[in-house]
């Protein structure tokens, strides 16, 4: 699967005021790190001058999906910095903008259903 096919904008659901949501096609794309330490992008992660991530620590891999769930602009974003079954299991306690979290459930129904840690 390419990446382009990889992940759609949600027009109707939004990220922020102005961008809209970004989410994957297909939860197996998603294979992204899973331990381990992930230094985003500066436009993804812009808020503090240590970019760097560990997901072997909940709180930082928290952190992490949900800065790259709310601020992905590129299907690459999705697919190079989360993993699918890390994204679902993590699903439930994600502090997420109303929009994004809408339009990755429309699309993946499976989240809705996660039960809570």
């Amino acid at each position: 699967m390419t990446a382009t096919r990889a992940a759609a904008r949600r027009p109707g659901h939004r990220a922020r005021p102005g961008r809209a949501a970004l989410v994957s096609g297909d939860l197996s794309a998603l294979r992204g790190p899973t331990r381990g330490t992930v230094e985003l992008p500066l436009r993804l992660f812009w808020s503090a001058p240590d970019r760097r991530f560990s997901l072997d620590d909940p709180d930082e891999r928290k952190l992490l999906y949900q800065t790259v769930l709310r601020e992905a602009s590129r299907p690459e974003d999705l697919i190079s910095y989360l993993d699918g079954d890390t994204l679902t299991r993590l699903w439930p306690g994600l502090y997420l903008p109303k929009g994004v979290r809408q339009a990755w459930e429309d699309r993946h129904p499976v989240l809705r259903r996660v039960p809570a840690a």
